[in-house]
């Protein structure tokens, strides 16, 4: 009973490589910088570019997937037979989620023979990646359409999201902090360390005071809350500093004896909303 095809959109990060090797099919979430009409999907622009570009003080605003473009995707799928499990980024980030669910609607009633499952992940980045993992290994056990969606449903709300900033800049153009806070939290070097509640929202849960703090800060949750602390899986995404993501692999292989599977990029679509100097930690839970 493995007939279905895992989908996803691109704010999961897992690179376009790697999700062809998982054979799961995807949509795009777009951006576009202020001052230039061209519109860019998330994986068109090597990243290290697209930080360098916002460094210098570009402005990206970022595009959900709409409902056309889902349908597009979707129907070959089910014209050729096969069901769908559509695993998306956070409805509390993005109407992404809404336009598959929509599109999935559409198509049911134009294929009623046919099956779509639409699992809002509450997730965002290689949080959400994580998720499409475990949905991937879960088929490769056997497991059905229905079985795989109940699974991720069960796992959501452990899968951990715990990440810190460099510049506060980026929070407060997103509304997640004030313009005050943005301004003297960067003047005497202060980093936040937010997570992603059950809503799918971002939270800033504390500060600290110094980028090396913040990575030690966010393995001490990993060990706080981790269910598997030296077995489980666990992904990093980073936004452009990838000797910090190291550094946390490090630190995470040296307190817990566990190896870090996957380090990513933070993509842009991510990327213009947490800026350049992010970090971001992501394992299954006892709670997020």
């Amino acid at each position: 009973m493995n007939d279905y095809v895992i989908y996803t959109d691109s704010a999961c990060d897992i690179p376009p490589e790697t999700l062809k090797e998982w054979g799961v099919d995807y949509r795009w979430l777009t951006y576009i910088f202020e001052g230039d009409p061209r519109q860019y999907t998330n994986y068109e622009l090597d990243y290290p570019v697209f930080y360098d570009r916002i460094r210098k003080g570009g402005v990206a605003r970022t595009s959900a997937v709409n409902a056309e473009a889902f349908s597009d995707g979707f129907e070959p799928i089910l014209q050729s037979g096969k069901d769908i499990l559509y695993i998306g980024f956070s409805s509390g980030l993005s109407a992404t989620y809404d336009a598959a669910a929509i599109a999935a609607k559409e198509l049911l009633e134009k294929y009623p023979g046919r099956d779509i499952r639409c699992v809002d992940t509450r997730g965002a980045s290689a949080g959400f990646g994580l998720l499409l993992y475990m949905a991937v290994e879960k088929k490769r056990e056997g497991a059905t359409l229905a079985e795989n969606e109940q699974y991720i449903l069960d796992n959501r709300f452990h899968l951990c999201h715990w990440f810190t900033v460099e510049d506060l800049v980026y929070l407060k153009r997103g509304g997640r902090i004030s313009a005050a806070t943005a301004l003297v939290g960067n003047i005497l070097n202060f980093k936040p360390v937010l997570h992603m509640d059950n809503a799918g929202h971002l939270i800033n849960m504390f500060k600290v005071r110094g980028r090396k703090n913040s990575l030690s800060a966010i393995a001490d949750k990993y060990g706080e809350l981790a269910l598997d602390p030296a077995g489980g899986t666990v992904f990093i995404s980073h936004g452009d500093c990838s000797e910090d993501a190291q550094k946390l692999a490090d630190i995470l292989r040296e307190r817990y004896g566990v190896q870090v599977a996957k380090i990513v990029y933070v993509g842009p679509v991510i990327g213009a909303h947490s800026g350049p100097g992010t970090i971001a930690l992501f394992f299954l839970g006892r709670e997020r």
